[in-house]
C-alpha cells in the first residue's frame, strides 16, 4: 500500500473548471452545476484504494450532513482503468450506490481534471468557498487503515464549519495520504 501525500495546491487558487460524466446518472456534470451556495468540496477518490475504502463511511456521512447546509460535494475518479479495471465507470456506479453517496461520482477519463487540481493521491480533498477560491486542502482526519485512530472527518469538518461561520479555516493544514493516482502510460 503506497503512501503518497497531497501536493497541497496553494490556498486562494480558483477551482479549475470541469465537465465530466456522472457514473451514477450517466449525465454530464460541470463544476458550475455542482457548486454549493456556501462552498464546494471536490474529492479525488477511487474504488479500490484501501485509504478510500477506509474513509468511505465518513465521506458519505459528511456529504449528507453538509449538503444540507449549502456545501456542494463531488467525487472524481481519475485512475487509469486500462491498468486498474476495478475503477471502471460501471463499477464506480455500483460503489456509489453501495456506499450511499449523496453526491455525484464523476469519471475523469483524460486525467486532465486531476492534473488541473494537482491531485496526487486518493483520497485528496479540496474545499472551495462560495467564490470557488481554495480555503482548505489536505486530509479528512488522522485516521488511516490500521492505525487505530477513529474516523471522524475532523480536519475537513472543521474547515467546512469555519467556512460556514464566515471564518478562515486554519492555515496549518495536513496533507492527505493515500494511494497515488494511477496515471495512464502516455
Amino acid at each position: 500500500m503506497a503512501r503518497t501525500p497531497s501536493k497541497m495546491l496553494p490556498l486562494g487558487t480558483e477551482a479549475p473548471f470541469f465537465n465530466l460524466i456522472d457514473t451514477v446518472t450517466n449525465t454530464s456534470r460541470s463544476l458550475e452545476d455542482l457548486k454549493g451556495g456556501k462552498g464546494t468540496v471536490v474529492m479525488f477518490i477511487c474504488n479500490h484504494c484501501p485509504f478510500v475504502i477506509h474513509v468511505n463511511p465518513e465521506i458519505s456521512k459528511l456529504g449528507k450532513e453538509y449538503q444540507a447546509k449549502g456545501v456542494g460535494f463531488v467525487a472524481i475518479s481519475s485512475n487509469d482503468v486500462m491498468n486498474y479495471p476495478q475503477d471502471a465507470p460501471h463499477l464506480m456506479k455500483l460503489k456509489a450506490k453501495e456506499e450511499g453517496y449523496s453526491f455525484p461520482y464523476l469519471y475523469d477519463e483524460t486525467q486532465e481534471v486531476a492534473r488541473a487540481y494537482d491531485a496526487a493521491c486518493t483520497p485528496d480533498f479540496y474545499l472551495f468557498d462560495a467564490d470557488l477560491k481554495l480555503v482548505y486542502r489536505g486530509q479528512l482526519d488522522d485516521s488511516r487503515p490500521g492505525n487505530g485512530i477513529p474516523l471522524t472527518g475532523t480536519d475537513l469538518r472543521n474547515a467546512m464549519d469555519a467556512l460556514l461561520e464566515g471564518e478562515n479555516p486554519i492555515k496549518d493544514q495536513k496533507p492527505s495520504i493515500g494511494c497515488n493516482i494511477k496515471w495512464a502510460d502516455n
